[in-house]
């Protein structure tokens, strides 16, 4: 073959080793800025909010937490009295206090809205907390809300809700990527439970204090030992009424060592002092303390 019949086949092959480099060279570098935009494992949630950012880790797998629409926390409450033979708790009296604290540096919108056990759902309630400060939600405004303010029993569950990007919310902004299943947790919400099993709730008394002596016992019955000693009893007192005080001294002496009707005739006391105080009923109550932990809403 001549020189100038081999020119065209070094030009074809040249320009078939160029576009093949060239392709080469433009997939590799590609390959490589699409390595450097992958999100890693370790990225945290950020939320834009009026030009500042707050940086919080989110609930779930990065897929879950991106798409979900905000969080829920769930609280339990049981509100009023049970008597004898109601149920379902023992009889007593019952209240709830749910106490919600924003742990952001920024106004947070809630909303929550109650279900009675067996019954309906409420409509929901906006609330619009400034930053780090705290609410309460008690019985009286759970009966506020149902319009119920008989002392009957009830009992539910409170539904708290923060959304994220929501034309609610006061602040709003972009939600990115979130890992954590632990630090998510816009609110601090806390449960205190009391119960109280008395008939009549604790409150104060009017109480007479009798000293007396026992001068003699035909029954024999009180020991010796107490004879001619000053003795105390203290006993509710009942206003705007005449009672026997040696009466009531001896009623209790009755009850202590079982005397009978006929026993008591036996028995002579004499009234030394009579003075008036001021008691409490025993409170047989119990508290307990539960913090809400939130949950994701798709």
């Amino acid at each position: 073959m001549k020189d100038w019949q081999k020119f065209p086949i070094v030009i074809i092959a040249i320009t078939i080793i160029s576009f093949t480099a060239i392709n080469y060279l433009i997939h590799s570098q590609q390959n490589f800025v699409l390595g450097q935009n992958l999100p890693t494992s370790n990225e945290s949630k950020t939320i834009l909010i009026n030009n500042t950012s707050a940086s919080l880790s989110g609930i779930g797998e990065t897929n879950a937490s991106s798409n979900s629409s905000g969080v829920m926390y769930t609280a339990k409450f049981e509100c009023g009295s049970i008597f004898a033979g109601e149920g379902p708790l023992r009889p007593g009296h019952y209240d709830t206090d749910i106490s919600i604290y924003n742990k952001q540096r920024f106004v947070t919108t809630v909303l929550w809205n109650l279900i009675v056990n067996n019954g309906s759902s409420s409509n929901a309630i906006l609330l619009n907390m400034n930053p780090e400060t705290s609410t309460g939600i008690t019985c009286q405004d759970i009966r506020k809300v149902l319009n119920d303010y008989n002392n009957n029993f009830l009992e539910g569950f409170i539904i708290i809700n923060v959304p994220f990007n929501s034309a609610l919310q006061s602040s709003s902004g972009s939600v990115i990527y979130g890992t954590s299943n632990s630090d998510l947790n816009p609110l601090e919400i806390q449960v205190f439970y009391t119960a109280n099993a008395l008939d009549t709730l604790p409150h104060e008394i009017i109480v007479d204090k009798i000293s007396f002596y026992v001068i003699q016992d035909g029954s024999g019955k009180i020991p010796q030992d107490m004879f001619r000693k000053t003795l105390d009893i203290s006993i509710p007192s009942t206003l705007n009424q005449i009672s026997d005080t040696e009466q009531k001294a001896k009623e209790i002496l009755a009850k202590q060592f079982n005397l009978t009707d006929d026993d008591l005739t036996k028995v002579v006391v004499r009234i030394k002092d009579v003075s008036v105080g001021v008691g409490v009923l025993i409170d047989d109550h119990a508290i307990s303390l539960s913090t809400v932990k939130p949950e994701l809403i798709p």
